[in-house]
């Protein structure tokens, strides 16, 4: 009778061994995660501003971390075209500052029509 019971659970963990190897049972026990919230909160062109109101679903050990990196992906890219932005009106400003035209500035229409400067 006791080797009756043997055969079935070595069986039985024969059959869970062959369902885990074949991916017909995960090993992971949580379940899919859940949104809660579609959209944390950024808008397409955020702002300092909105980055106080992102929110984020909460997971079992913190936060989705597919929804963060998302977030900040996009805060990485608005911030590196505001950069460039920046750099080229600073350059701008500098070059008016000294009086020469910024690298690849076309003369404004009113340029062909200014007086000449004596000295």
């Amino acid at each position: 009778m006791i080797w009756a019971f043997f055969g079935i659970v070595a069986v039985g963990f024969v059959g869970v061994v062959a369902a885990v190897l074949t991916s017909r049972l995960r090993l992971d026990p949580m379940a899919a995660p859940v949104h809660t919230a579609p959209d944390p909160g950024l808008g397409e062109t955020p702002s300092a501003a909105d980055v106080d109101h992102v929110r984020f679903d909460t997971a079992l050990r913190g936060y989705r971390m597919d929804q963060v990196d998302a977030v900040l992906d996009r805060l990485r890219a608005r911030l590196a075209e505001v950069e460039a932005d920046n750099a080229h009106r600073r350059t701008a400003v500098a070059d008016a500052a000294t009086g020469e035209p910024a690298a690849g500035a076309q003369p404004g229409p009113d340029a062909a029509h200014a007086p000449a400067e004596s000295e």
